[in-house]
C-alpha cells in the first residue's frame, strides 16, 4: 500500500459511504495523501482481511500502522485539517474509553447487521431472479 493514509471502508452501507464521500471529497480537494479502498472492490487482498471482518469496522492504515474503529477514525480526522480537533477530544482519557464502547457494541454491531440484512435480501432477490 503506497498511500500513507488508507482507508478500508463499506460502500455499500449508506451510512459509511456517505460518511467516507465526504471525507474523500474534502481530503481530495485540499490535495491530502489518502486513499480510499471500497472493501467490496479488489482491495481485501492488500489488506489481508476478508470482507466480512472488513465490514465490521472502519480501517485504516497509516505510517505502516493500521487502525480499527475509533482508532480508525482519529486516525483519519489527524490527517485533515478541519477534523484535527476531533481527533485530539476523542483521544481524551475517559472520552476515548467511553468513544470505543459506543462505537465497539453499539453503532458497528447495528451497521454490521444492516449489512448482513441487505446482503442477505440481495442474495433472495438475485435468487429469486435466477430460477
Amino acid at each position: 500500500m503506497s498511500q500513507e493514509t488508507r482507508v478500508l471502508f463499506n460502500a455499500d452501507c449508506p451510512i459509511c459511504n456517505t460518511e467516507i464521500c465526504h471525507y474523500r471529497a474534502y481530503t481530495e480537494a485540499r490535495g491530502l495523501d489518502v486513499a480510499y479502498d471500497d472493501l467490496n472492490g479488489n482491495a481485501l487482498s492488500e489488506w489481508q482481511i476478508d470482507a466480512d471482518e472488513a465490514a465490521k469496522r472502519l480501517h485504516v492504515t497509516q505510517n505502516g500502522e493500521v487502525y480499527v474503529g475509533v482508532a480508525a477514525f482519529a486516525a483519519l480526522w489527524s490527517t485533515m485539517p478541519r477534523y484535527r480537533w476531533l481527533a485530539k477530544i476523542v483521544r481524551l482519557p475517559g472520552l476515548w474509553q467511553l468513544a470505543n464502547v459506543i462505537y465497539d457494541r453499539l453503532l458497528a454491531p447495528w451497521l454490521y447487521r444492516k449489512h448482513l440484512k441487505r446482503a442477505a435480501a440481495a442474495a433472495n432477490s438475485q435468487g429469486a431472479s435466477n430460477p
